[in-house]
């Protein structure tokens, strides 16, 4: 099974916003271990066009932090589970979901749409 964390290179921590994502780690797993993992890039992607480029890499689980309804919806559509409102280290995250012990928060959300926004 591989899954996807989103990633930030600078702490190593599951990265907060969804649709701002520059990287994510991509774990294999099997038999309850991560067999291996590399950090991508976003593909250029941004919001809605993240899931669908996770799935075609072969991607069926998503952990992440906060993300908003278009995000959830996105998701959804492309077909990925996700574990959302996960802090703190990605590799640790992806361990515990690995052995099933990961416990997501499916309230955490991004509700400060239109803050910082700028549209010309």
């Amino acid at each position: 099974m591989k899954i996807a964390v989103t990633y930030e290179k600078e702490t190593g921590n599951v990265f907060q916003h969804f649709g701002k994502t520059q990287y994510f780690k991509i774990f294999q797993i099997e038999g309850g271990k991560i067999i291996s993992s590399e950090i991508i890039d976003n593909g250029g992607n941004g919001h809605h066009a993240l899931p669908p480029y996770l799935k075609s890499l072969g991607v069926e689980t998503l952990i992440l932090g906060n993300r908003g309804q278009g995000a959830i919806d996105a998701i959804a559509a492309a077909g990925l589970k996700e574990m959302p409102g996960i802090t703190g280290s990605a590799d640790k995250a992806a361990e515990l979901f690995a052995k099933g012990e990961l416990k997501a928060n499916f309230e955490a959300r991004c509700n400060h749409h239109g803050e910082n926004h700028h549209h010309e």
